[in-house]
């Protein structure tokens, strides 16, 4: 594995987003002295927040699994996640509503998800989903450790006995033809396959390696913080300081100083230069670039994932909804070819419909519930509206509508709009074509052909985020700051959850 050549022990992270964060802590454990510089006042960066009139708003992902590599990041400077967070199981981790009128609660505990698709489907497909269960978890143990959570510096070092062994599960099939292998009802298999949208790919054209989401949704449980999923940053951030990590808020790196191929210092837009023997970008890929003063190999054949309107409302307590729920449209993969193909709005949308107040009551004033609405749109390179400031409204309103008719009883006439979040204020942060979900994850943009975070031109600079590998998650945010880190200061072997923490002195 390359890694960054030459000193190493003062690095300086730019970003204080879950990639950002997660580096710094690995950073800091292996006896880095670290400083972090962020734009905002707060840290999360996608997993951003915004506090209105008492309720308290999750303005990026909303759903977080894989606890553990949560866990083992903490554990790179010795805390532990219980007492940095409180994690809540959700449980079931979705409730799915489809056109028909039918619904599923989807566990991730096997025998109650048995029972569930026992009522929902009948002992065929009961034995289906154990086949499935059984392949989604044998698929992730082969992928983790040698394709996801690795450092890769060329496609041929891919061909191992696992690569082969990820062949032989038909990792390379289509992700919708390898799930209708073991289920044959098209409502489950649309709930093993939506996740590919995550991915910005139709589960008709995403490899069956992509399935690995489904198993961090259904096999490896769903979870909610306490304090909602601003908590999650914020526990990294607070870890990362008492391990001596210095950040600083509301600053903007807007240069890089340069020795021939090294940076040795990063300025900000006030003046101060902060010096370092190398530095991590854990910022959207064309602000890397920016400040890297060079151009991606190929930036023009970038393809975004589409991208989503975030609708966020509040409502009388009386509501019986799941955390999470799963709202279909009669149309599928009509549904896919209009977001990615024709670059259209959903003419039968499906929809992800959160309440996280079902889990945590306190996130809302009293005798108030939180509902968030999530659409997927396209992003800005693909679609025909442009003027979003001027369409949200009446947008928002057609969401309401639809949750109104398939979900929850008068959500129209009880429901007030708190905020709003559409493709044109994801570009305003900052984000590539106006989505939050960064670069879609169809083969070209996968594993090693996926913009690599040890860039061209300079010796000691290190990209992190869901723009560079392993994509586009929590889990694998987080991951993208460990193999970050990794490349500063090679792999350090650690157990799971329990690394110790490193002396300043100790330069590994």
């Amino acid at each position: 594995m390359r890694t960054v050549s030459g000193k190493t022990d003062e690095v300086v992270v730019v970003g204080a987003g879950l990639a950002g964060l997660a580096a710094a802590l690995h950073l800091a454990g292996r006896g880095r002295a670290v400083t972090v510089v962020e734009r905002d006042t707060v840290p999360g960066g996608r997993a951003g927040r915004r506090d209105v009139d008492g309720y308290q708003l999750d303005t990026g992902p909303s759903v977080l699994t894989m606890p553990d590599i949560v866990a083992d990041t903490l554990g790179a400077v010795g805390e532990s996640l219980e007492s940095r967070l409180d994690l809540l199981p959700v449980v079931p981790a979705y409730r799915a509503h489809f056109a028909d009128g039918s619904g599923l609660d989807i566990h991730s505990d096997a025998a109650a998800m048995e029972e569930s698709v026992l009522a929902f489907a009948g002992p065929k497909e009961v034995e289906g989903y154990r086949r499935l269960r059984a392949w989604l978890s044998e698929l992730y143990r082969v992928e983790f450790d040698r394709f996801i959570a690795a450092n890769v510096d060329s496609p041929l070092s891919l061909l191992t006995p696992s690569f082969a062994r990820l062949i032989a599960l038909g990792g390379f099939r289509r992700l919708d033809r390898a799930v209708g292998s073991f289920l044959t009802d098209e409502r489950l298999r649309r709930v093993f396959t939506f996740q590919s949208l995550y991915a910005g790919v139709s589960p008709q054209r995403a490899l069956a390696l992509y399935a690995v989401i489904s198993y961090m949704d259904t096999v490896g449980g769903v979870y909610f913080p306490r304090g909602g999923m601003r908590a999650l940053p914020d526990a990294l951030a607070a870890a990362a300081v008492d391990a001596g990590v210095t950040f600083c808020y509301g600053e903007t790196v807007d240069a890089l100083e340069r020795n021939g191929s090294r940076i040795t210092a990063a300025f900000t837009e006030r003046g101060r230069r902060i010096p370092c023997d190398a530095v991590v970008l854990a910022t959207e890929l064309p602000t890397a670039y920016d400040l890297l003063d060079r151009s991606p190999r190929r930036p023009i054949s970038w393809r975004p994932a589409p991208s989503a309107v975030v609708m966020h409302l509040g409502l009388p307590a009386t509501v019986p909804t799941a955390h999470h729920n799963l709202v279909f449209g009669g149309a599928w993969q009509q549904t896919f070819d209009e977001l990615i193909g024709a670059g259209t709005l959903m003419t039968d949308p499906s929809l992800l419909v959160t309440r996280p107040t079902a889990t945590d009551p306190a996130l809302a004033p009293d005798g108030r519930d939180l509902f968030t609405v999530l659409a997927p749109v396209p992003n800005l390179y693909r679609s025909g509206e442009r003027d979003w400031d001027r369409r949200a409204t009446a947008y928002g309103e057609e969401l309401a509508a639809i949750v109104e008719d398939r979900l929850v009883p008068g959500f129209v006439r009880d429901s007030e709009v708190v905020h709003l979040d559409t493709p044109a204020d994801w570009e305003r942060q900052g984000l590539l074509a106006g989505t939050p979900f960064s670069l879609a994850h169809n083969f070209a943009q996968t594993g090693p052909f996926r913009p690599a975070n040890l860039p061209r031109g300079t010796t000691n600079a290190v990209l992190a985020g869901c723009g560079t590998v392993p994509g586009v998650g929590v889990p694998t945010a987080l991951l993208s700051g460990r193999l970050a880190a990794d490349r500063v200061t090679g792999t350090v072997s650690t157990s799971r959850s329990s690394a110790a923490p490193a002396t300043r002195g100790d330069r590994r």
